[in-house]
């Protein structure tokens, strides 16, 4: 436990009854540590937030003009979407185009995200299809870019696969990481997954959003992704999902990707705190992978989102008018019971070392 400390705690009545812990890295696009908490060079799998950098080769190949992709379908090859009806048409209307089929999908079947879509499938008597997995759309994207190569479709998720090679290419280049440092596992969907230092993945996302001095083509696809992502926050989440609301208040300025076992990136876009400001990458990581929920909306995020905005305000990057509508998510919250009395309070306890406040 070296690597992490405590992050978030969680009271009932006067007692702290449990605790949280994670690290944390915020990095610029010029490769600035600006703050961290606990090991910033953790090593941890990125899990879905590894998405927009796996689409990026793609779409830096000219994919989405091959294909005719609007904003939305850039947005769920991005996303880890709640599998709602919208969800699922738009992932259709991208295998329409490429000449794709659901069964080619090899992300396996998975009920919606959506416990409304769950109860409304559950009355018609519908059963889950892979076009309901939340990573149908990067799976999608992924059978896109072989088809766009002439590539073989059958086994796109092999790590020798050109695209997963390519992929893995990318993801090093941006997070200045040589790929023989890259840790590759295979992820809850079966493709390929990376583990890279907190530094270098929250240098990757700076980079994402602040992609000055890389080729024409690579940053040309950088705006894409996050402006596409920032236009269409649904498609990369939900419409109760923490990614989706960060995006929809931060407005333009932030980029959200979280991802399974406590992980959460976001990037803040050059230009968003001052005229000449960089592009600033912040991941973080909960040790315990924070599953579970002690209240209220996105089960998923028991500790996460309230240690992500607390960096946010420590940091300055969103207002108090903001911290205010995000309310719901942290970074301090009611626990309740199950009569939604409130016995107890999540709240972050820690503060970020900050490289501009070192002696």
């Amino acid at each position: 436990m070296a690597d992490y400390q405590p992050v978030v705690e969680l009271t009932r009545g006067r007692i702290v009854e449990s605790i949280h812990y994670g690290a944390a890295a915020v990095v610029d696009s010029s490769g600035r540590l600006l703050a961290w908490h606990a090991e910033p060079r953790l090593v941890t799998f990125l899990r879905s937030s590894a998405k927009p950098l796996q689409a990026l080769p793609f779409i830096e190949s000219g994919g989405d003009r091959t294909f005719h992709l609007t904003s939305k379908e850039i947005a769920i090859l991005c996303g880890s979407h709640d599998g709602t009806d919208e969800h699922v048409e738009v992932v259709k209307g991208i295998q329409a185009k490429v000449g794709v089929q659901e069964s080619d999908l090899l992300c396996g079947v998975q009920p919606p995200l959506s416990v409304p879509t769950q109860e409304a499938m559950r009355a018609r008597g519908e059963t889950p299809t892979p076009n309901r997995h939340n990573c149908s759309g990067k799976h999608t994207g992924m059978l896109a870019h072989a088809r766009m190569r002439g590539l073989p479709i059958s086994d796109y998720i092999n790590p020798d696969h050109p695209v997963q090679k390519t992929i893995l290419e990318t993801l090093s280049e941006m997070a200045a990481l040589p790929v023989d440092q890259v840790e590759v596992g295979i992820d809850g969907c079966s493709a390929p997954n990376f583990a890279l230092p907190l530094y270098n993945a929250a240098l990757a996302f700076a980079r994402l959003c602040d992609p000055r001095g890389l080729s024409v083509e690579r940053s040309t696809a950088c705006h894409r992704i996050t402006s596409a992502m920032m236009a269409k926050p649904v498609m990369v989440a939900g419409t109760a999902r923490f990614d989706t609301r960060l995006m929809q208040v931060a407005s333009g300025r932030i980029v959200a990707k979280g991802g399974a076992e406590g992980y959460l990136a976001l990037g803040v876009m050059a230009g968003a705190l001052g005229a000449d400001s960089p592009g600033i990458g912040l991941v973080l990581k909960i040790s315990d992978g924070d599953v579970g929920s002690h209240s209220g909306t996105d089960p998923n995020l028991r500790a996460r989102s309230l240690f992500a905005l607390e960096i946010l305000r420590q940091m300055g990057y969103l207002s108090d008018k903001e911290l205010e509508k995000l309310a719901d998510f942290g970074p301090v919250k009611n626990v309740l019971n199950w009569r939604r009395q409130v016995v107890g309070e999540a709240r972050p306890v820690f503060s970020l070392q900050r490289a501009d406040l070192q002696v």
